[in-house]
């Protein structure tokens, strides 16, 4: 049976999102980022990136909401917000209409590039007076990796983390860039008519696995010393992004 048959490709979804949902319930984060990789190795990125929108929308709005204060973090991060939407309906375009080798190459680029500074790059502080200055661009760059290739953790993640936030405000944070970026790949879609109803039902489905891995990756979250955990995330995104980036030229 191949892959496009219904048993094996509902097993697969099933799999892919239980994983993604239990790195998120560990780190607080990974969903979107683990789908991608893992459903851009069998389909085309745009199809994979509709599948994607309602286990991420869902599970980042419960992250947003939970946090300690959202008027602000909205009041603060709106610039960046502003250049997130604006990319990424923008980029999204090409996602939709570029060669889908390519696309899968970009991804694969794009975890690899993350994994490899979350594993080596220096620890950045970024001061109040240039967090100002540079945060609609940070919003615009993360905007346009989110359009061509659905994962948007570049260079939001590392933003955020350079800004000394607290626990609970870093999570809030992060959970506002990944809501604002997941409605704006729908929208990009939706505009694009990259979307089916199809599509639609299968993300609707896939919500159940991403949330059950979840509870999952919190309780491992008890056991698993978050640093073991961690390395072993990055060194898994870091093979799945080779993986991807020179399947075209293999």
């Amino acid at each position: 049976m191949g892959m496009n048959e219904p048993l094996p490709l509902a097993l697969a979804l099933i799999a892919i999102f239980l994983s993604a949902g239990l790195v998120k319930g560990v780190t607080g984060m990974g969903l979107p980022t683990v789908a991608m990789g893992l459903l851009g190795s069998f389909m085309s990125p745009v199809t994979a990136a509709a599948i994607l929108i309602i286990p991420s929308l869902v599970t980042n709005l419960w992250q947003l909401l939970t946090g300690p204060s959202l008027q602000g973090s909205i009041r603060r991060f709106w610039p960046m917000m502003t250049g997130i939407v604006l990319a990424t309906v923008l980029f999204t375009m090409l996602l939709s209409r570029i060669n889908p080798d390519w696309s899968r190459t970009f991804i694969g680029m794009t975890l690899v590039v993350y994994s490899m500074y979350a594993l080596l790059g220096p620890a950045l502080v970024i001061s109040k007076s240039l967090e100002h200055r540079i945060s609609l661009i940070v919003g615009l760059i993360t905007g346009a990796i989110t359009g061509l290739t659905g994962i948007f953790v570049v260079p939001a993640v590392p933003f955020f983390q350079a800004l000394n936030l607290s626990k609970d405000d870093l999570v809030q944070a992060l959970g506002l860039s990944f809501t604002v970026s997941t409605l704006s790949l729908a929208a990009g879609l939706l505009i694009q008519d990259a979307m089916e109803l199809e599509q639609l039902g299968t993300s609707m489905a896939a919500l159940v696995p991403a949330l059950v891995g979840m509870w999952i990756g919190q309780r491992i979250r008890t056991l698993l010393k978050p640093s073991t955990f961690r390395f072993l995330f990055l060194m898994f995104l870091m093979l799945l992004g080779i993986e991807l980036a020179t399947r075209s030229f293999v």
